[in-house]
């Protein structure tokens, strides 16, 4: 009871049911399951990871212009449809004036798809440009840069919940969207107001939609972790491809 009330406040859109905000399948076994929570399989990154680019690809001028210019890192998060919770998420590293891809990983996000007035309960994820500052969760530090805030009981997930969900908050990373950035990922605090949502991150997935947030494989994780670098002024750039390019 006590994990649940704790999962409910930290989560804000999570209401008891199957709503996980997002998370990894892998079970108690997790070193031997693949993204999807099944025993032995991985997912190879879906692109080249070598390829080049003068800019983001697949983003138009509007939210272009919204990246900070001294960012290094970005996070791109292409959305399959506008009501799909199928995504893929490419991570991007910047050398002088051109991106690099570095990998990219099938992922999931809100069960219903995206919008750009998200708000508490709608399950869609919110499309935008969102900065990367702070990182949590159930498991140990894996050698972050990024402010990590490490909470068994606060991130663990409610035991109601099926075995498939059990690890979603293993490894999460907040997406400072109507929240106080430089606060751990729990912290429930909502300056836009509760109405507006909140408690979306990007974490384990458990091999379907999520309530708002965008869920990869634990590896996945474990490589954004490892490389996003505040120094680099990381963000994610999400949304549905069509929204994207608007």
């Amino acid at each position: 009871m006590r994990r649940a009330a704790v999962a409910v406040v930290a989560f804000g859109t999570l209401l008891g049911t199957l709503s996980a905000c997002g998370g990894a399948g892998p079970a108690r076994t997790r070193e031997h399951q693949g993204a999807h929570g099944e025993p032995g399989r991985t997912h190879a990154p879906s692109s080249v990871p070598t390829a080049r680019f003068t800019r983001i690809p697949g983003v138009g001028d509007r939210l272009y212009r919204r990246i900070p210019a001294d960012s290094r890192q970005i996070v791109a998060v292409y959305g399959k449809g506008e009501d799909s919770a199928d995504a893929e998420v490419v991570l991007y590293t910047r050398r002088g004036a051109t991106w690099r891809q570095v990998d990219s990983w099938p992922a999931h996000n809100g069960r219903r798809g995206w919008t750009e007035h998200h708000h508490e309960g709608d399950k869609r994820s919110p499309v935008g440009v969102f900065t990367l500052t702070d990182a949590g969760g159930v498991l140990a530090d894996p050698a972050t840069r990024l402010s990590y805030d490490r909470d068994t009981v606060a991130y663990a997930a409610p035991a109601a919940w099926p075995k498939a969900y059990q690890h979603d908050f293993d490894y999460v990373i907040a997406i400072d969207y109507n929240r106080r950035r430089g606060t751990p990922p729990r912290d429930a605090t909502r300056p836009l107001g509760q109405e507006k949502g909140g408690g979306i991150w990007l974490h384990m997935d458990h091999g379907s939609g999520t309530s708002a947030c965008v869920s990869v494989s634990r590896s996945a994780m474990k490589t954004l972790l490892r490389t996003l670098d505040p120094a680099r002024h990381p963000v994610v750039v999400m949304g549905d491809r069509a929204h994207l390019l608007r």
